[in-house]
């Protein structure tokens, strides 16, 4: 008589998507489940916005799944409070991932992602070439002076509503994820990541004053929309001509390439004075601490990482394959192909937001004083008040373990 499989519960944060996502997933658990008579995934979507509520919630009643779908930056949080063990993979089979697919912690695996996401500058060569601008490489971002240069440039033309979309109608991780590669290219950061034990002289040191100062300005000067842009134009703004530059990713990059053809450009970040930055890690998959099957749980990533998925993920939702070996499978990411670019920002400028548990608070922090600026708030007073509350934070915590 046949065995009968045991069951695996994989919790995953993309019910509902709009892109081929969530049919990819099912396709994965569908594939691995007839592969094989030990183990039997049995999938249970969430809405994002309320995915990591449910993974909290769970936590607290002991009743995780086996395996978690977790956002790169969230995972050491739910390593250090003991949601998750270490992935206990090989790590040769993780060879060629890009760095933002792997999720590290206190030194050992603890998730793996079957893509990464970059953001780029986006624009319209005809526009650029149209206002004397010089088009940038990896090799020569724009500088800190010539991208302000580019807004005053494109915005004196007066044919755009704004020189430059910022996605300020985005609310949550976008804001640490989008904005803190300004400050770091400015010299400064969320967190001092020497040990990670206090903000102080990163987020409101000289360096991240001039980026406030800067980021107000923008503002200020109308350069961008505020945070009261419109959910809508923040979505076709920059495909209806309302803003000359979109600072946007990659999984919105191929209605631009429907629209524009070979006009459309994605461009590296601009240069503040330390290097070009962009944000790096998106989801991943782990096991939970709990999960009596551990063993079923890894056999099940090692199968979801294979290149074929990580090729038809990237073709389904636009999203960076995690390996180069899969992006020469995929329609966009091949030689030559529209998107090709974004794999090289991601390999180039990626930079994982701060590896550390108290990064949820932090980012919440981040993304309020970053709004408060853009509303007018004082910089300095702001920048302090930030610090004072994220090293409130690390030391009601005992330090986050590190």
């Amino acid at each position: 008589m046949a065995q009968a499989q045991t069951e695996l519960s994989l919790w995953y944060h993309g019910a509902g998507s709009a892109n081929a996502e969530e049919a990819l997933v099912n396709q994965v658990v569908a594939d691995f489940n007839a592969s094989q008579s030990d183990w039997k995934v049995v999938l249970e979507t969430f809405p994002q916005l309320a995915y990591n509520d449910a993974v909290g919630a769970a936590a607290l009643a002991d009743e995780l799944p086996d395996i978690l779908d977790v956002d790169g930056p969230v995972m050491p949080n739910w390593a250090w409070a003991g949601y998750m063990q270490p992935l206990g993979i090989d790590e040769a089979k993780l060879e060629g991932f890009l760095p933002g697919t792997i999720g590290r912690w206190n030194g050992e695996i603890y998730s793996v992602g079957l893509w990464d996401a970059a953001v780029a500058m986006m624009a319209r060569r005809s526009v650029l070439e149209e206002n004397g601008i010089r088009i940038p490489t990896l090799e020569e971002p724009w500088t800190r002076e010539e991208f302000d240069g580019v807004l005053q440039t494109l915005k004196d033309t007066g044919e755009f509503d704004y020189p430059l979309d910022l996605g300020m109608a985005w609310k949550g991780e976008w804001y640490p994820y989008a904005f803190s590669p300004f400050l770091q290219s400015f010299g400064g950061d969320i967190v001092d990541r020497d040990g990670y034990q206090t903000a102080e002289g990163v987020l409101n040191g000289d360096a991240a004053i001039e980026f406030g100062e800067w980021w107000q300005g923008l503002f200020e000067n109308d350069m961008a929309p505020g945070t009261s842009q419109d959910a809508a134009d923040r979505e076709t703004g920059f495909l209806e001509g309302k803003y000359a530059l979109s600072w946007n990713g990659n999984w919105a990059a191929l209605p631009v390439v429907e629209k524009f053809g070979d006009d459309a450009l994605f461009l590296p970040a601009p240069d503040f004075g330390e290097g070009p930055v962009i944000g790096g890690a998106s989801w991943q998959f782990g096991i939970a601490k709990t999960s009596e099957h551990p063993e079923g749980a890894r056999a099940f990533i090692e199968f979801a990482i294979q290149p074929k998925y990580l090729s038809a993920f990237s073709d389904g939702t636009g999203l960076i394959p995690s390996t180069a070996d899969a992006a020469a499978d995929t329609a966009n990411y091949n030689a030559g192909g529209a998107l090709e670019v974004f794999y090289e920002l991601s390999e180039n400028q990626a930079k994982l937001r701060p590896v550390t548990p108290g990064y949820i608070v932090q980012a919440k922090v981040f993304e309020k004083a970053l709004a408060d600026i853009a509303n007018g708030a004082d910089v300095i007073d702001t920048l302090d008040a930030a610090v004072d509350e994220i090293n409130e934070d690390i030391e009601n915590n005992q330090g986050y373990g590190h």
